[in-house]
């Protein structure tokens, strides 16, 4: 039976009886593995250097199912969550997570980072990338603070879940969760695509205005002069979807950003989350380069960048914790007054990908102590079963393996042994279905969650395009007789 996520990871599954999932397919009981990709006529958005790509690394994979599983996942986001329009004369994308049909700032960056490396020869997603980036300025115009937002601005919620929540609900808003995250990747998609193409044509007065908004933001919520206006409230019998007084746990202001909510949608136990505070200060460079090279903004830059040096400096005063068998490593939330906590979630940010997301390099030795420290027992959200170790997180719960954390081991990793660990056990976790999914069963893969996720889908394939490019001897196995 397929596990019951919660709320925002579950729009579809809410009207639906849990149906079970058929054990997963082997490659040698099916002689041709037949694409789950919709029919030609039937894809939201096609791309030929996409199709190209699918083509070229499929060539340097020996494993049928593997195979497979590239082909169907690596163009899903194109495949089933892409809507395009226009604005004002302009192009406009409005790209969903999957089974959920609103648009979330984190979860569309991701979905489109995989393709970035196709983008500069290919006019599609040239409007694809334009689009987005433009409606994540109008999303963060429209409240920054808010994670998740309507095809339609004038709509108001079509999430039953957030109907009722105690909070400033605007038209055009799905979800006001305030999640640091939300707003780095506004800014990471836009800086990774101008570098991936040159093109700063997405880059006009709304974006520069948006990017101002941001910084205001993040300094808002630094909380130097009260808690800011944001306050969010939700009747839950789960205690990660509501917040103390609508704000939090009591923090010392030390210059780190707050934030009410995890990556995953959960409340934050304290209110100053890592990971996302480097994510912010990687980001805010990042914005700084935009500000000078194409906004021509050197006030915006220095800001970002003064901004950036406080964060980082509160984190390595405040943001590290030892163990207790004496590792020193970053902690994933603190209050401030000394309190820490030490878990990783598998949504990203995490500590786990820190190194993915450019934070740190992979050699960073504190980086890497706390890599090591949350793929164990240290981490009372890391699970080994008898199907798949990895990390989970209290969104799904207890055993529950997400094959995200999977993913973001190997794409951190030099390691042959680990990469080929991770192919392999994807390969094996599916349940059949040639799609990744948020989360299964430590000890049984047919247990799952979201047969339709479109941000881990394009993660693996990102993953496998990684290896192509990087280690195409580890294509060039068979697994099925490994």
């Amino acid at each position: 039976m397929q596990v019951a996520p919660l709320p925002r990871r579950s729009f579809l599954a809410a009207a639906a009886a849990l149906a079970l999932v058929p054990r997963r397919l082997h490659a040698q009981e099916v002689a041709v593995f037949k694409s789950n990709r919709p029919a030609s006529a039937a894809r939201k958005f096609v791309s030929k250097a996409v199709e190209r790509e699918i083509d070229r690394v499929s060539a340097l994979i020996a494993d049928p199912e593997l195979k497979w599983l590239f082909g169907n996942c690596f163009p899903n986001t194109l495949d089933t969550t892409v809507f395009m329009g226009t604005v004002d004369g302009k192009d406009d994308a409005f790209v969903i997570t999957g089974d959920i049909p609103c648009l979330w700032l984190r979860d569309s960056a991701a979905q489109m980072r995989p393709y970035l490396h196709l983008a500069a020869g290919d006019e599609a997603l040239t409007s694809l990338y334009r689009g987005l980036i433009r409606r994540h300025a109008r999303c963060v115009l429209i409240d920054p603070y808010a994670n998740a937002f309507m095809k339609d601005p004038a709509d108001r919620t079509a999430l039953f879940w957030s109907r009722t929540d105690k909070t400033e609900m605007k038209p055009g808003v799905a979800e006001r969760k305030w999640e640091v995250d939300s707003l780095c990747y506004v800014l990471r998609l836009a800086h990774d695509y101008w570098q991936a193409t040159g093109d700063i044509e997405p880059f006009d007065d709304t974006w520069a205005k948006a990017a101002r908004t941001i910084v205001a933001t993040f300094k808002e919520q630094q909380r130097k002069d009260g808690p800011g206006p944001y306050r969010f409230q939700r009747q839950s019998t789960q205690p990660t979807e509501t917040t103390l007084a609508g704000i939090g746990v009591p923090t010392r202001k030390t210059g780190l950003i707050h934030s009410a909510f995890r990556p995953s949608d959960d409340a934050c136990t304290y209110p100053c989350n890592i990971p996302g505070n480097l994510f912010a200060v990687a980001t805010l460079r990042e914005l700084a380069e935009i500000a000078r090279a194409v906004l021509r903004d050197d006030v915006l830059a220095d800001d970002a960048l003064a901004l950036a040096a406080e964060v980082e400096a509160a984190v390595m005063a405040h943001g590290t914790m030892v163990l207790p068998d004496g590792r020193q490593v970053f902690a994933y939330e603190t209050d401030g007054y000394g309190n820490h906590l030490f878990i990783d979630d598998a949504n990203v940010p995490s500590l786990l990908g820190l190194a993915y997301l450019r934070c740190f390099p992979a050699s960073y030795p504190l980086w890497r102590a706390t890599a090591d420290a949350v793929w164990s027992e240290a981490n009372p959200w890391f699970f080994k079963g008898m199907a798949a170790e990895g990390i989970g997180g209290p969104h799904i719960g207890e055993g529950q393996v997400w094959p995200m954390s999977i993913i973001l081991r190997a794409l951190s990793s030099d390691d042959d042994a680990v990469i080929t660990w991770s192919l392999k056990t994807l390969r094996a976790t599916h349940a059949g279905k040639g799609f990744m999914h948020e989360a299964f069963d430590k000890d049984d893969p047919a247990k799952f969650t979201r047969e339709w996720f479109a941000w881990v889908n394009g993660l693996f394939g990102e993953l496998v395009v990684k290896v192509a490019n990087e280690r195409p001897h580890l294509l060039a196995v068979d697994y099925s007789a490994v």
